[in-house]
């Protein structure tokens, strides 16, 4: 910066004047603040300086910087060389490290796009409108786990290009809310999009067997009225909407922006071509979101780069980005920093003219030479497991979208396996709580997902396959669970959906009212998919109230029982019942059979049961007015009396059956909601076998193995320096040593070093015996075929006689220098028995 004092004008020839206003002029270097929390001289030489290469290149990019500048007065200068944390100035493509790290989630873009959003807390760039003076390494922004926008994207870009992704990031304008990470005005990815119910009046088809509706027997005109008067109202209702959706329109829309359009902000593009991406896209590294090429939140682009160039735009943004090409290849819109680019340029269609290809002898044609860019000067990007898996700091995150507000939680964190809640609101200020969803992740009891609807008070659970309950070996295979918050107890409003492949009596689903329970099936072999139970109420005792207790009162009395069955091909129509009814209360038994073939109609059977039906060791009676029978076919013969007192009894045994399932569904219901208590109580997580961290079993046994892998070391270091341990072992009391056991010792300790010294010596002389023997062997036969030998032979045996005598030198001086030390180690042994804690006082 440089500052004049005064306006005047310089008269002409006046040097002292001019002298004395050119000295008034003062010149002052910029301030830039670098990071207090990192530790230059930790870091390595390519953070702190330039290699030639580097400021060969930085050179260049001054170069280009100005000629940009001259050409383009009205641009704002290049964000080109920014300084690094060292206050190093660094060319911005270099910052970028292609890495694959080895989790399977960052191999995609959003899995991607969602970590780096998570792993990092947002710092807003101040001011807004200019780009930062320091770009620090992705590295850094790692440790701190913080940063802005262009930190953001540098870090997601690095990680895309390290998957394949064509991947550039870009420098423009965006609209207040992106700058500023604001998403209170859209909506939570998580929620369904509910479509917008449009009322259509249904055409029924009209049936002519129904009965016709009764003639409006009103005048037209007070028809006519009625129907002003019902369109009126639904006028003013709509009117009423209206005004409302207005006045909460004007509350949610955001207030001008007096920045509009100059606030600087860093996002991420992908271009279509690798990675199967079918269409150029835009991520926004703050949110995680992917967004159109075209979205309206980005107001404008001033330059892309990825980590082999930098192109500046050309084209003209004062409609935003709509209407922008990314052919990064067209030097016409995208002008580009170094002339290697990997996108083909496009070739200028020219008219052959004779005059223009005219060209002189001396001319020749300028081509661009190749530009080696120098690596990356920031360190390989490297997050641990327990980083990766901590995600966010301190391991959770909020984010507020219109009337919802979104938590994340690293896994194991919070003790009920809770990952992600989501609470929905009614109202802008998020006061009233409409909805509450939970999901979870490790619990040993398969829950997923919880939701609360607080208008109706119910909870839904759901839960993954493989659910287990407490009665080993019963796979309960629930699904999803819905219940009243208020009742949460047996015998009340809830419905039950189960995994029916894993069940063998293939229930899909159980509804259950304090007066019925109505179970579906699927796939059962007796083709039964419906059954309804309706029970009534429990008889009254007398005495004082007590509280009722579902789990310890009497059962409660069945009424009726409905099933339902599929057709059964192998069977005729009128003999596959369709439908079974018990009527219990009224000791009746209805059969209703499935339709035949070109019938309207079904048969029907009814029987009344005995009073005594299901007393134990009784006869049954039947007569003729115990049973009526609608039969479609008049001519089919009527079935006899015994025929239907086999059915009659069968009938009462599938009664019996029928009952015995019923209380087997209430008892397993009544065990599901137990289970579920403890459940919540404990909320066990399960840990994998290889999480050695979080693994305490694991991680207990794996101690106690290093711990017992140390003393067999050192129990195996001891013996082998303990030379009396084997001669100790033969003695019967080790632990009192007597003078002639110490003379023993003595003797049979240095006999033992003397014979293996005198075996290792025999050792020697053997190896020496067979190679000498072997040369031996070896010249007889060269002098028996030395004058038949070639060339080769003879070479070959001057090479083996050389490396035999080697060979037997060597083993010649080993010899003997054994021989020489020999004595002096058993001289040795023998002044150490003598000095050893345990003999020394027998021979001292």
């Amino acid at each position: 910066m440089y500052h004049i004092q005064g306006s005047q004008g310089i008269p002409p020839g006046n040097m002292e004047e001019l002298k004395k206003r050119l000295a008034s002029i003062t010149i002052e270097a910029p301030k830039i603040d670098l990071p207090n929390d990192i530790d230059v001289d930790q870091l390595p030489l390519s953070y702190t300086q330039n290699s030639q290469k580097e400021e060969l290149i930085l050179s260049y990019c001054d170069n280009f910087k100005k000629q940009f500048a001259h050409l383009y007065r009205d641009r704002k200068p290049l964000f080109m060389t920014p300084l690094n944390e060292c206050g190093i100035e660094k060319l911005i493509c270099t910052s970028l490290h292609p890495t694959e790290l080895p989790y399977k989630e960052l191999y995609t873009y959003d899995g991607a796009a969602t970590f780096v959003s998570d792993f990092l807390t947002f710092e807003p760039l101040t001011p807004t409108t200019e780009p930062p003076n320091i770009l620090c390494s992705s590295t850094t922004i790692l440790r701190r786990q913080k940063g802005n926008s262009f930190d953001f994207s540098m870090l997601l870009c690095s990680l895309l290009l390290g998957v394949g992704y064509d991947a550039y990031c870009v420098l423009g304008y965006a609209s207040r809310e992106t700058t500023y990470m604001d998403q209170s005005r859209e909506f939570c990815p998580l929620i369904t999009q509910q479509e917008e119910l449009v009322e259509v009046e249904a055409t029924k088809e009209q049936n002519k067997y129904t009965v016709k509706p009764p003639k409006d027997l009103r005048s037209k005109y007070l028809r006519d009225q009625d129907k002003k008067r019902v369109e009126e109202i639904k006028n003013e209702e709509n009117k009423q909407k209206e005004i409302e959706l207005k006045r909460i329109a004007a509350l949610e829309k955001p207030k001008p922006d007096p920045l509009h359009g100059l606030r600087v902000h860093c996002w991420v593009m992908i271009l279509s071509g690798k990675r199967e991406v079918a269409e150029t896209f835009f991520i926004e590294p703050l949110t995680g979101q992917a967004r159109s090429a075209q979205d309206d939140n980005y107001l404008g682009i001033e330059c892309v780069w990825n980590n082999l160039n930098f192109w500046v735009n050309m084209q003209d943004c004062s409609e935003g980005v709509q209407n922008m090409i990314y052919d990064l290849g067209d030097p016409a819109k995208w002008e580009f920093l170094f002339p290697n680019v990997d996108k083909p340029l496009l070739a200028l269609h020219q008219k052959e003219d004779d005059s223009i290809l005219d060209l002189d002898d001396d001319e020749e044609e300028i081509k661009d030479e190749q530009i080696d860019l120098p690596p990356a000067w920031i360190e390989a990007i490297e997050i641990s497991r327990t980083e990766y898996q901590t995600r966010s700091p301190q391991g959770k995150k909020t984010i507020l979208y219109k009337r919802a507000k979104l938590e994340k939680f690293a896994e194991y964190l919070v003790r009920d396996g809770l990952i992600t809640k989501l609470s929905i609101f009614d109202d802008i200020e998020m006061k009233n709580v409409l909805k509450t969803k939970e999901w979870f992740k490790h619990r040993k009891d398969k829950l997923n997902l919880r939701c609360y609807d607080h208008t109706t008070g119910k909870i839904t659970e759901e839960f993954s396959p493989g659910r287990i309950g407490s009665n080993i070996g019963k796979m309960q295979a629930l699904k999803e669970h819905t219940f009243q918050y208020s009742a949460p107890g047996p015998e009340n409003e809830r419905v039950m959906i189960f995994y029916s492949p894993a069940r063998v009596d293939g229930l899909v689903s159980r509804e259950e009212t304090p007066t019925s329970m109505v179970e579906t099936f699927k796939d059962r072999p007796d083709f039964l998919y419906y059954r309804a139970t309706y029970f009534g109420s429990r008889a009254k005792k007398f005495g004082p109230a007590k509280k009722y207790n579902p789990m310890t009162e009497s059962e409660r009395p069945i009424l009726k029982i409905v099933e339902r069955f599929n057709r059964n091909a192998e069977k005729l129509a009128d003999d596959d019942v369709a439908e079974r009814i018990f009527q219990i209360s009224d000791n009746r038994i209805q059969l209703i059979y499935h339709l035949g073939d070109n019938r309207i109609t079904a048969s029907k059977r009814e029987f009344l049961k005995p009073a005594n039906a299901h007393d134990k060791g009784v006869t049954l009676s039947m007569t003729p007015d115990m049973t009526s029978t609608f039969q479609v076919d008049i001519h089919q013969k009527q079935p006899k009396l015994r025929h239907l007192y086999e059915m009659l009894t069968s009938l009462i045994s599938e009664e019996l059956k029928s009952i015995d399932a019923v209380r087997a569904s209430e008892a397993e219901v009544r065990e599901i909601l137990i289970d579920r208590s403890k459940e919540e109580t404990a909320s066990e997580l399960s840990i994998s076998v290889y999480d050695t961290d979080r693994n305490v079993k694991a991680k207990l046994h794996r101690e106690e193995l290093l711990r017992q892998q140390r003393e067999e070391e050192l129990h195996r270091d001891e013996r082998e320096l303990d030379y009396l341990a084997p001669f100790l072992a033969q003695i019967e009391n080790a632990e009192n040593i007597t003078r002639s056991n110490a003379y023993e010792l003595k003797e049979k300790c240095l006999q033992d070093l003397k014979q293996r010294l005198i075996d290792q010596a025999n050792l020697i002389q053997s190896r020496f015996e067979k190679e000498t023997q072997e040369l031996q062997r070896k010249q007889a036969w060269y002098q028996q075929n030395q004058a038949s030998m070639q060339k080769e032979d003879e070479e070959e045996y001057l090479n083996y006689c050389s490396e035999a005598m080697f060979r037997i030198h060597i083993l010649e001086l080993r010899l003997n220098r054994h021989k020489e030390l020999a004595p002096h180690k058993y001289l040795a042994l023998e002044q150490k028995l003598r000095s050893d804690p345990r003999l020394a006082e027998f021979f001292n």
